[in-house]
């Protein structure tokens, strides 16, 4: 009896360990940015099946990414205290298992996209070279934190552009793909924070070491406050569709809401974990809120 729940466990610890890998909970901030683009502009009721194949492309390249990033990062997250718990330096994963899920999750995502259109399949590889290139820069740019601010503004415009293929209005989704690019890299710069020390004695680049703290966390300010714009920017363009200033009220509240929460990432920056998982989580439903309850989307 105890040999067979040890046996039926035993593929349950794997898979905690696969989501774990490549932070499964974490796809809370692309998601929502997926669904903000779908949302974005009216469209036609989308079938059970395409928002099946929206959500496999979705896990599939946020999957696809984070194995990416942990596999180029192993040699960095062993020496890095902070990180040298993960599943490859710890060696609770071994290197054969990490190409696997990478290349199943590749598979996975380019045969949603295949299924999704041909014009979605040829353009499938600027995901994959962002992906590809972002973990890399830590190593040559302290304007690295783009790059993973860039992977995340690809979600609302490939939302946007799953759900129009005919791509007729894209002014909200690209206005929320700035808001994702200016908000995820003025987090990332708070969250290089906790490296500070580890990354100026291993050359490793971010603004952190190449301003200071001070005036980085002035740059991730700014790119918040830029971030607000963007959103603002998406919500000029969808309060077109709706008819009154009452029924619009509800989207300039969660408009106001989410200045509040970019103010207290800024505010909380000294604690990187507050920051993070009490109040950088909401942020993008947050975001997906406000775009609901402005364009009240009755088409899907």
């Amino acid at each position: 009896m105890a040999t067979s729940v040890a046996a039926s466990a035993a593929p349950l610890e794997r898979l905690r360990t696969y989501a774990s890998f490549v932070r499964f909970e974490h796809t809370l901030f692309s998601l929502p940015l997926l669904l903000a683009g779908i949302f974005s502009a009216p469209g036609p009721r989308l079938s059970w099946m395409r928002w099946v194949l929206i959500l496999v492309a979705a896990v599939g390249a946020r999957t696809l990414a984070l194995a990416i990033n942990r596999l180029v990062d192993r040699r960095l997250d062993a020496l890095n205290p902070r990180t040298a718990g993960r599943e490859l330096p710890a060696r609770r994963m071994k290197l054969v298992e990490a190409w696997v899920l990478l290349l199943a999750s590749g598979a996975a995502y380019l045969a949603a996209c295949a299924a999704l259109g041909p014009w979605f399949l040829r353009i499938s590889w600027v995901p994959l070279l962002v992906f590809t290139v972002y973990p890399y820069l830590k190593r040559f740019t302290p304007l690295c934190h783009f790059g993973v601010g860039l992977g995340l503004a690809l979600a609302p415009l490939a939302g946007y552009a799953a759900a129009h293929p005919d791509l007729a209005a894209p002014s909200a989704a690209l206005w929320l793909g700035g808001f994702a690019l200016a908000w995820v890299s003025g987090f990332d710069i708070i969250y290089a924070t906790l490296d500070e020390a580890f990354d100026r004695a291993h050359g490793v680049h971010s603004l952190v070491v190449a301003l200071g703290r001070t005036r980085a966390l002035h740059v991730s300010a700014a790119l918040h406050i830029v971030a607000m714009i963007c959103a603002l920017g998406a919500f000029i363009v969808m309060k077109a569709h709706v008819a009154t200033v009452l029924t619009r009220a509800p989207g300039i509240a969660l408009l106001a809401v989410l200045g509040v929460l970019l103010g207290l990432e800024q505010e909380w920056a000294d604690d990187v974990n507050l920051a993070f998982f009490k109040v950088n989580v909401v942020v993008g439903f947050g975001l997906l809120a406000m775009v609901l309850a402005t364009r009240a989307p009755a088409g899907f």
